[in-house]
């Protein structure tokens, strides 16, 4: 059974960091490409970062280019959303994803392109 469970969220002051991480068993994920999105209440699931099977190659949604890092650890079957400079907008439950296809060319950026999702792991940012 394919499990990708997200840990590290928690309440935070606005300017803290966060690290998330997104553990996945079941199957290997290191020909993947993975992403991380986020949803807040009331609004619909948004892209926050992807990353290619290689690593070589991320993308960022324009609201948090430059304060969120993606990366990831294929010998521990692992992504992470490095955060820093935290602002209360982006208070949010974070899902973690992959997609199935191996070793594709071009790394998805949107939540049908994903075919593995995990519970999600709540980020609250203070003012």
């Amino acid at each position: 059974q394919v499990q990708l469970v997200e840990s590290g969220g928690r309440l935070v002051q606005a300017g803290d960091s966060l690290r998330l991480s997104c553990a996945a068993s079941g199957r290997t994920f290191s020909n993947n490409a993975m992403g991380w999105f986020r949803q807040a209440p009331g609004k619909e699931r948004e892209f926050v970062a992807a990353i290619s099977w290689t690593g070589a190659t991320s993308y960022y949604a324009d609201s948090v280019k430059g304060r969120f890092t993606i990366s990831r650890d294929n010998a521990k079957n692992t992504v992470y959303l490095q955060m820093n400079s935290l602002k209360p907008e982006d208070t949010a439950v974070y899902y973690c994803a992959a997609d199935k296809r191996p070793k594709a060319d071009v790394v998805p950026t949107r939540v049908r392109q994903y075919d593995y999702w995990g519970q999600g792991t709540q980020v609250t940012v203070s003012s």
